[in-house]
C-alpha cells in the first residue's frame, strides 16, 4: 500500500512573470526532475508555517504572502502525494539552491522544455491557463 504525504507547494512569480523550480536531487523520489519548491507537511505543522520552513531550508527565502491554487492529489505507485500549492505573491531574500540544488526562474511557457515529477502537471496546466 502507498504511503501519503501531504507537501506544502510554493509557486514563486517574479516582477517579469518568470516562476522559479528546482532540481530533485538524484537519490531522491523522482530524482534529476524539476518541481515548485516545497517538501512534507510535519505532524502539528499547519501548511503555511511548512511552506514557509521549506522555503526557507531550500531557498533562503522568507515567505511574506501567499494564497491559495490548487490541491493536486497523485498516486505514484509506492507513494501517493496530497500537493497543497500556493502562489507566494510576496517574499524576502533572493532565492538560491541553499541546499546545493540547481534552480531556474522560467517563464511560463517555457516549462514544458523541463521534466517534471507526474503530479507536477497540473501546476504547470493551471499556471499556463493563469498566464
Amino acid at each position: 500500500m502507498a504511503s501519503d504525504v501531504a507537501v506544502a507547494v510554493g509557486v514563486l512569480i517574479d516582477d517579469e512573470s518568470r516562476v522559479l523550480i528546482t532540481r530533485r536531487a538524484d537519490d531522491a523520489h523522482q530524482g534529476g526532475l524539476w518541481e515548485f519548491p516545497g517538501g512534507k507537511i510535519e505532524s502539528g505543522e499547519s501548511v503555511h508555517q511548512a511552506l514557509a520552513r521549506e522555503l526557507a531550508e531550500e531557498l533562503g527565502a522568507k515567505v511574506e504572502q501567499s494564497k491559495f491554487l490548487l490541491e493536486i492529489v497523485h498516486d505514484y505507485g509506492d507513494k501517493r502525494v496530497r500537493l497543497l500549492v500556493h502562489l507566494v505573491t510576496a517574499w524576502c531574500g533572493e532565492p538560491y539552491g541553499a541546499e546545493g540544488q540547481p534552480l531556474a526562474w522560467v517563464n511560463v511557457s517555457g516549462l514544458e522544455r523541463y521534466r517534471f515529477p507526474d503530479a507536477n502537471a497540473a501546476i504547470v496546466e493551471c499556471l499556463q491557463r493563469l498566464c
